[in-house]
């Protein structure tokens, strides 16, 4: 789509120059893009298009009048322009940029956001908690931004039209175009605007009342709860309801419904809920300012990131021909038995005959008549070669095979006669037509040679008829699986053996990259290993995703052929994809005698996943404490730092894991190791509520008064969740109630925002023996 080229501007002696207006932005023309433009978005007041420009090869997105061939006037020119020069001085991470304004047609030109706006994913993608959260949390961020500097900017506008994503679905809030509109106007004609443009739901009731003050950033916390919520339940708010019942019942009190706040969801989710409540609250004196809006956030999307990932355990499905039975009707050939249903008489007279001259006229006669062979015989090109062959008669089989028929005469699905005896496992009638010049390389539709079926039934004898004749020995069906590879999966010692002495090819690798050694290590056919190494195949090849033998041995816990391999000298320290070694995979499967095995062999406890985990915070966050002794007695890192500069003792306090933390104290572990957002183990512990796990904590020396980033102490999480048992345990450990986060805020004043009585209660000194400040000597944890 191109916008309109004749359109005019106002008349240039009305206004001062455009470039004297913009200041420096770039003033951009429609010939500076390329012809075609895209409309990607559109509203009751503006359009925005994808345009490329001609010499960066960039594309942009430029918003317009939404009609543009209606002549522009002066006001919607000067609106623009104000709106493109505030857009030009807010340069924040999280808000769109601008590059100047356009002139024919007339428009603002912004960054291209990939994934367009938040409204339009919402409703079609299933969105991950931790991306909900972070979603929030980034639009937190741009709206105390804009409420920070100087003068503060209101958006007026915020709603999941205007919060973009890019191409890695990072926020980026736009249109600040209604604040200065809203200025100009009166509260009906300000409401039946926003009826229009689709923002009547994020208005806070105090717009809705007799109430001419202007609105000030309490207006954007309220729209930013209801963002909240639509993000939360991926629904829109008020769904179905008309514009007069939205404002009256939301000026009575009435939010988005709550039973979709699942019980089901996450602690944090459930904490992320207080926060938007809190948010669009009645009264807008009590709604929180985005300063302390982005504490929580951040503090709620730090504790939901998942800190491990899982391995990606490898899953080798058996191989085997899809036409595994003859006696599958409408897969495979019909055997005479099962399908066939040639009449008794017929089936009698062909066996009994003793005339050759006889019995040949009722097997020719099979092909013609459809009274004795059922249709789908036809429809599947099924000869009486076939027909003799799956019956297994030889005899008849060397007659018909004297009159010159067709040897390799094939199925729908590709199968010779050769194929069928191979199957099912007819060495003489192989042999028989092999003699008659049977193709020993002819394949079915999934390209399963005659070797093929041979090696996955073990046939040696078969097999060595099938080489004698010059069957390709490195045949590979279409997902390269070669007959070496089928001898491997299934234990065939003497087709491997054969297959060998023929100079099959020891390494050949299938769709996935592994070769015949992968499949016998990971089914723990140690006998193929044996082999398959001492003949000199490739220890430590790696399929596509890098693993190698060993690593998928390891994961299917075949101590033998582990033995065997890290005997014949594979390296134990080759990593996958993920950066997961053998030792990673043991660790976290909690393989306690390959784990052993591995460190004997010289296996590296340092090395990383790229997610940043040793194999200690993997046994750590999979709860396995023989492996935890184990590796403190072989010196490994206790405070290893991993992914956002967790410990593994950051790991148990997360994953509330009481007995693990004990463990990794007492053999050593730093209880005050803090990671990248200033979390400590107790920090975690206390967000987790687990109270054993505290007291260990706190008995090794963990630091009551340890602050985050934003400033909280064990005791301010405490508060905020309303925990007193805790709280109590934490003023026993002479933990400050009088301590201040990064804005100012008390344990206590935390709790009365949170709506926590009972931890209210408890620091209003309602229990005045455990009103104990920071400089009062330490009392013992637990009573002698």
């Amino acid at each position: 789509m191109v916008p309109h080229r004749a359109r005019r501007l106002p008349d240039p002696m009305a206004v001062r120059p455009l470039e004297q207006q913009l200041g420096s932005l770039t003033v951009f023309t429609r010939d500076d893009f390329e012809e075609e433009w895209h409309l990607v978005a559109s509203g009751g007041f503006s359009q925005v298009f994808q345009a490329r420009h001609k010499r960066w090869r960039t594309q942009y997105a430029i918003k317009c009048s939404p009609c543009l061939q209606k002549e522009t006037t002066s006001s919607e020119v000067s609106c623009l322009f104000e709106e493109a020069v505030k857009m030009e001085k807010i340069k924040f991470q999280y808000i769109v940029s601008i590059y100047g304004v356009c002139k024919q047609p007339l428009g603002i030109v912004m960054e291209f956001m990939a994934n367009g706006s938040l409204e339009k994913i919402l409703p079609t993608h299933s969105l991950c908690w931790q991306l909900k959260f972070r979603i929030i949390h980034e639009t937190s961020l741009a709206m105390n931004f804009l409420h920070s500097i100087k003068p503060p900017l209101l958006h007026l506008d915020l709603k999941p039209g205007n919060i973009l994503l890019d191409n890695n679905m990072h926020v980026k809030i736009s249109d600040f175009g209604l604040s200065k509109w809203m200025e100009q106007s009166t509260q009906k004609q300000y409401i039946e605007r926003s009826a229009l443009r689709g923002t009547l739901s994020y208005i806070p009731p105090e717009m809705f009342l007799e109430n001419n003050k202007a609105p000030g950033p309490e207006y954007d916390v309220y729209s930013f709860g209801i963002v909240v919520w639509e993000i939360l339940t991926q629904k829109k708010p008020y769904a179905g309801l008309n514009m007069m019942t939205i404002i009256i019942q939301v000026a009575a009190g009435m939010r988005p419904s709550l039973h979709d706040v699942s019980a089901e969801w996450p602690e944090e989710a459930h904490q992320m809920v207080d926060l938007m409540k809190l948010c669009w609250d009645q009264d807008p004196k009590k709604r929180p300012c985005f300063l302390n809006v982005i504490i929580e956030t951040d503090m709620l999307l730090s504790l939901f990131q998942t800190p491990v990932a899982d391995p990606e355990y490898e899953a080798l499905t058996r191989k085997v021909s899809y036409k595994s039975s003859l006696s599958q009707p409408h897969r495979w050939i019909p055997t005479l038995h099962n399908t066939l249903q040639v009449s008794k008489e017929v089936s009698q007279e062909i066996a009994d005959s003793a005339d050759s001259d006889d019995s040949l006229k009722w097997i020719l006669q099979l092909s013609d008549s459809k009274s004795l062979v059922p249709s789908d015989i036809y429809e599947n090109k099924v000869t009486p070669l076939h027909f003799l062959v799956a019956r297994g008669s030889l005899e008849q089989v060397r007659l018909l095979l004297s009159h010159e028929v067709d040897v390799d005469c094939q199925t729908a699905s590709g199968y010779t006669p050769l194929l069928i005896a191979t199957q099912d496992q007819q060495p003489d009638l192989c042999a028989l037509l092999l003699a008659h010049g049977a193709d020993t390389n002819l394949a079915d539709e999934d390209g399963w040679a005659p070797l093929h079926f041979a090696a996955q039934s073990g046939d040696d004898h078969t097999a060595r008829l099938l080489l004698d004749h010059g069957a390709l020995v490195n045949a590979r069906e279409h997902e390269g699986w070669t007959p070496l590879h089928l001898a491997a999966q299934n234990n065939f010692e003497n087709i491997a053996r054969l297959l060998v002495s023929r100079q099959a090819d020891l390494n050949p690798c299938e769709a996935e990259g592994k070769t015949p050694l992968h499949v016998a290590a990971y089914f723990g056919h140690i006998g193929l290993v044996k082999l398959l190494t001492g003949q000199g195949a490739e220890l430590d090849a790696q399929q596509r995703n890098l693993r190698t033998p060993l690593h998928l041995a390891v994961e299917k816990g075949k101590v033998r052929a582990i033995q065997h391999l890290l005997k014949r000298g594979a390296l134990p320290d080759v990593l996958d994809h993920n950066g997961y070694s053998p030792l990673h995979i043991a660790a976290a499967k909690g393989k306690y005698l390959i784990f052993k095995m591995l460190l004997r062999h010289g296996a590296s406890l340092e090395l990383c996943t790229q997610q940043g985990w040793a194999p200690l915070h993997l046994a750590t966050y999979k709860g396995h404490l023989e492996i935890i002794h184990l590796l403190a007695k072989s010196h490994a890192d206790l405070d290893a730092l991993g992914s956002m500069q967790w410990t593994p003792l950051h790991l148990a306090a997360f994953c509330g894991e009481e007995g693990m933390m004990l463990a990794l104290l007492q053999c050593g572990a730093n209880p005050n190791a803090a990671e990248q957002s200033g979390w400590t183990p107790l920090h975690l512990a206390v967000h987790k509520g687990t109270f054993l796990g505290i007291v260990h904590l706190l008995e090794h020396g963990a630091d009551v008064h340890a602050c985050n980033k934003v400033g909280w102490t064990p005791a301010h999480l405490a508060a905020l969740k309303g925990n007193t048992e805790i709280l109590k345990v934490l003023v026993k450990a002479c933990a400050r109630l009088d301590a201040k986060d990064g804005v100012g805020c008390t344990p206590l004043q935390l709790a009365l925002r949170s709506l926590k009585q009972s931890a209210v209660a408890l620091l209003q000194d309602k229990e005045p023996s455990l009103a104990i400040l920071g400089d009062s000597k330490p009392v013992p944890l637990m009573d002698d």
